[in-house]
C-alpha cells in the first residue's frame, strides 16, 4: 500500500447524494462504537473542518482509502465493515471517519496535528492503516488499497509558480456545480454571446485605444500578465497598457501586501479613502490614466472571457504575489467561482472598501449566484462605470 496521486472524477452523477444509513462499528473492548458517515454528512464535516481550520489557523488532513479494488470481490456489506473496524483502530477518538465517494473512497479527517511535519504524519497513518488493514482484510485484499494524503491549509511558498488549489479537499463545490450545470451552461452562454458582441462592436473603439497608446507612450499596446483563475490555475490576463513599460512592479506588490493586511490608511483627507490601487501612481501614462478611470484598460478581458478563462461577472482575479499575502479564508474567493470582468464589489462597493470587505462581498456573490444575480448585476456595472467611484 502506497499514497496515491488522487484524480477525482470530473462528473459525479446524480444518484451520488443517495446514500445509505451511517454505519456503526462494533465496540472495541471499553470504548465506545465509531460511526462511518454517510457522504453527504462527511463532506459537511470536512466543509465545517476547513472553516475551523481557517479561523484557529490549525492544520488537519485529510486521508482518502481508495477501496473500490476491495470492494470489487464480492461479500461487500463484510469487507466495508472490515475497512471500517481497521480505520477505527488506527485513528483516534476524535478523528473523522466517513465516505468520501460512495463505495469508492473512505475517507478521515485527522484533527489536532500539533507540530509534526507533514511527511511524519503521513508516514505515521501509512504505518498503522498497512498494520491493521493486512490483520483485518489479509495481505491479497490489503494489497488492493491506496491512500492518499491532503493537507488543509495547504502549504503557501513565497515564490512558489503553482499555486492550484487541491480540489479533493473541496468536494461541496463539486456537487453544489453538478446540482447547477444547467445555470452554469446558461452563464457560459451569455459569456460567449456577450464577449463576442462586445468584441465585434466595440472594434472601433479597442482601435482608437490603441492609437491613443502608441502616439502618447513607447511599448506595446497591450499588457499581458499572469493571473490565478478559478481553483488557483494561472492564465494570461490581457488588459490596454496604462503604465510605461520601464516599471517596477515591487511598489505596487508593497502596496497590495500593506493593504490586504490593513496597513494602509486613509489619511486625514476624506476625498481620499483606501482603495485598492495605488491612487497618483507615477507609472501610469496620461492615456493610461483615463482608461484606467473609465475602466476602459479592462476591455480586451473580453477576450479572456470568450476562451473561457474569466466570465462576465465573478471576483478579480489576483497576481500570484497577492495570493500569497491572503489570509487562508482569503484563498477562498480564488477557489469558490470563476474570476469576471465586473462583479458584486465593483457595483457595490468598487475599490473603495476594506480588502476584507470585499473578499466577503465576492464570497457573497459565490454562495447567492444565479444567472439572475449575474444580470442584475451587469445592468449596474454601466452606472458604476460612469460614476466612476473608486477607480485608478
Amino acid at each position: 500500500m502506497s499514497p496515491m496521486d488522487l484524480e477525482l472524477p470530473q462528473a459525479m452523477p446524480k444518484n451520488r447524494l443517495e446514500v445509505r444509513a451511517h454505519l456503526s462499528v462494533p465496540e472495541m473492548g471499553n470504548t465506545p462504537s465509531r460511526v462511518l458517515l454517510s457522504e453527504n454528512a462527511f463532506v459537511s464535516m470536512l466543509y465545517l473542518e476547513r472553516r475551523r481550520a481557517e479561523r484557529s489557523h490549525k492544520r488537519f488532513v485529510l486521508v482518502l482509502v481508495d477501496v473500490q479494488g476491495a470492494l470489487s470481490g464480492g461479500q461487500t456489506d463484510r469487507t466495508v465493515l472490515a475497512l471500517s473496524k481497521a480505520m477505527a483502530e488506527s485513528t483516534r477518538e476524535t478523528d473523522i471517519m466517513g465516505w468520501y465517494l460512495e463505495n469508492s473512497l473512505m475517507g478521515i479527517i485527522g484533527t489536532e496535528l500539533g507540530e509534526a511535519s507533514n511527511e511524519v504524519i503521513q508516514e505515521c497513518f501509512l504505518t498503522k492503516l498497512r498494520t491493521v488493514f493486512e490483520a483485518n482484510l489479509g495481505a491479497k485484499k490489503s494489497s488492493t488499497v491506496s491512500v492518499s494524503f491532503h493537507f488543509f491549509p495547504e502549504e503557501e511558498r513565497e515564490g512558489k509558480a503553482d499555486h492550484s488549489a487541491n480540489i479533493a479537499l473541496y468536494p461541496e463545490i463539486q456537487i453544489r456545480e453538478q446540482s447547477k450545470r444547467v445555470s452554469l451552461a446558461a452563464k457560459r452562454f451569455i459569456d460567449i454571446v456577450g464577449s463576442g458582441l462586445a468584441l465585434f462592436c466595440g472594434a472601433p473603439i479597442f482601435g482608437a485605444i490603441a492609437v491613443a497608446i502608441k502616439l502618447t507612450s513607447k511599448g506595446p499596446v497591450l499588457f499581458k500578465q499572469e493571473r490565478l483563475g478559478q481553483y488557483g490555475k494561472t492564465f494570461m490576463v490581457l488588459k490596454f497598457r496604462s503604465m510605461r513599460t520601464d516599471c517596477d512592479s515591487k511598489i505596487h506588490q508593497q502596496y497590495v501586501h500593506q493593504f490586504i493586511a490593513g496597513k494602509v490608511d486613509e489619511g486625514s483627507n476624506s476625498d481620499k479613502k483606501t482603495v485598492f490601487k495605488i491612487q497618483e501612481d507615477p507609472r501610469i501614462t496620461a492615456v493610461g490614466k483615463f482608461l484606467r478611470k473609465t475602466s476602459l484598460d479592462e476591455l480586451p478581458q473580453f477576450w479572456n472571457v470568450l476562451c473561457g478563462e474569466m466570465s462576465l461577472v465573478g471576483p478579480r482575479p489576483p497576481v500570484a504575489y497577492e495570493y500569497e499575502a491572503y489570509e487562508v479564508w482569503h484563498r477562498r474567493r480564488v477557489v469558490e467561482i470563476k474570476p469576471g470582468i465586473t462583479g458584486l464589489w465593483q457595483v457595490e462597493g468598487r475599490s473603495r472598501t476594506r480588502f476584507d470587505d470585499m473578499v466577503r462581498l465576492d464570497l457573497k456573490y459565490a454562495r447567492a449566484w444565479s444567472v439572475w444575480l449575474d444580470l442584475k448585476i451587469l445592468a449596474q456595472t454601466p452606472a458604476a462605470v460612469i460614476q466612476g467611484e473608486g477607480a485608478h
